[in-house]
């Protein structure tokens, strides 16, 4: 289904005007704008409470149910998760651009409200909900401030994966309690010498007793100005190559590691990326994630899911730039009726609203698979791939349809269009992301499939 879905912008302005008029028309009149519905306040503490949201059940392949359909739980938390967006995000929104610093309030409310690691299990304290679960709260968060949303994404949909999959009993106890309370957490990899090409990393580990001593520094860490612990990618072989990397939890308070210049950015400002650097960080072997050498497996596999929280982001950004834009359209007046008025201006917002309904029903359909146990590595990257050229699209339409004031930022329409760009670029470009797709498609065919 995602594959017949995967379909560039020209082949969907293409086969869009092949359709009958009134059916545009009546996609425009349908285009979502903001919701004026009050949500009940308590809702969050209902949904998570001790108990836990239910398990998001396997797929039924045999009576399949829509992948958009939320279940009341689903429709609980999305519905909080907005309100805590408009009500805490949205008034320090501009703020917090400007100065490119997050407002702590904000990050204490995403524990507080029992959003972050929400799929840790009630043994260790968690709601013990689901993948999807998480990429609803980071889809509504991005409608206000993706700055806010990628932050618990990462803690979400990597940091929470890996320990979850990877860490020893004690590791779990030790820290799953804290990232569930009041620990936000870093994902370490990329290097000045290694982006996209990620493995030819020169941080190292070298083994010293029952201790590891790490030496190197790593780039674009996001939440390295706040996070207490960090998931770092070392080579504790480099003779072994990518075979020797390995990961390694390490608390911020550790001697000898220490953070370095925050990036000046485009977009995402208030979102902290920094370097960190490493001088003789003395480790346990206690802290090795896993199994030594095997950190290039897990860093993968961990990618290649949390793509789709990545997509969450651009779709929700997307909605949330159209959500502020088409308000204006059908108020603003030029030659003597509204903007919406005018056939070519309802055909082109109809036009992105589809592109905006298929990256979502194609985010959506890879976060369930997921949750079902199905492996997802072409789902993700296509919805990765395609929901960071809507939002891009997206951005630039709204800039055009505001008019002068759309390149002012007496609107945050142009916030959203800096924003949406690190989505083509962050946890694989989205030229990787089409080696991958070319990779599994060529796979199914050597397959038969």
């Amino acid at each position: 289904m995602a594959a017949r879905m995967m379909m560039s912008s020209r082949t969907l302005m293409s086969s869009l005007g092949a359709l009958k008029l009134p059916l545009l028309n009546t996609i425009a009149r349908k285009t979502i704008t903001p919701c004026t519905q009050p949500l009940a306040s308590r809702i969050i503490h209902r949904t998570l409470s001790s108990s836990g949201l239910p398990q998001q059940p396997s797929l039924n392949v045999e009576n399949p149910t829509a992948a958009t359909l939320l279940s009341d739980e689903e429709q609980m938390l999305k519905d909080a998760a907005a309100k805590f967006a408009q009500d805490k995000m949205a008034p320090l929104v501009k703020q917090m651009d400007e100065t490119g610093v997050m407002d702590m309030g904000i990050i204490d409310g995403l524990f507080e409200h029992g959003f972050m690691s929400i799929e840790v299990p009630e043994k260790y304290g968690g709601p013990g909900s689901s993948f999807f679960a998480s990429n609803l709260i980071v889809e509504e968060l991005s409608k206000v401030d993706a700055s806010v949303a990628v932050g618990l994404d990462i803690q979400n949909t990597l940091n929470t994966t890996l320990l979850l999959q990877y860490g020893t009993e004690e590791q779990k106890q030790r820290y799953l309690p804290r990232f569930i309370t009041d620990t936000f957490t870093s994902f370490c990899l990329s290097e000045p010498q290694s982006g996209s090409d990620a493995f030819a990393m020169k941080t190292n580990a070298r083994k010293d007793g029952d201790h590891y001593v790490i030496n190197g520094s790593k780039i674009w860490i996001s939440n390295a100005a706040f996070a207490k612990v960090f998931l770092v990618f070392v080579n504790a072989d480099l003779t072994k190559g990518y075979r020797g990397i390995t990961a390694f939890i390490i608390d911020r308070d550790t001697e000898g590691f220490s953070i370095g210049r925050k990036e000046d950015k485009l977009g995402l400002r208030a979102s902290p990326t920094c370097e960190i650097n490493f001088d003789n960080v003395r480790v346990h072997e206690s802290q090795v994630l896993g199994e030594v050498g095997q950190g290039y497996k897990y860093c993968i596999g961990v990618l290649n899911e949390g793509r789709i929280g990545i997509a969450s982001q651009m779709i929700g950004l997307a909605q949330g730039c159209m959500d502020h834009t088409v308000p204006y359209v059908m108020e603003r007046e030029q030659f003597g009726q509204k903007l919406w008025d005018f056939q070519a201006m309802q055909h082109q917002i109809a036009h992105i609203q589809t592109q905006i309904e298929v990256a979502r029903t194609m985010v959506y359909n890879a976060a369930r698979l997921r949750d079902a146990g199905y492996q997802v590595i072409k789902e993700a990257s296509m919805a990765k791939y395609f929901a960071g050229e809507v939002a891009t699209q997206t951005t630039s339409k709204c800039i055009e349809w505001m008019g002068g004031v759309g390149f002012t930022k007496d609107y945050p329409i142009e916030k959203y269009y800096r924003d949406c760009k690190i989505g083509t670029i962050y946890e694989g470009t989205s030229n990787i992301q089409l080696n991958t797709i070319a990779k599994c498609i060529k796979d199914e065919k050597a397959r038969g499939v």
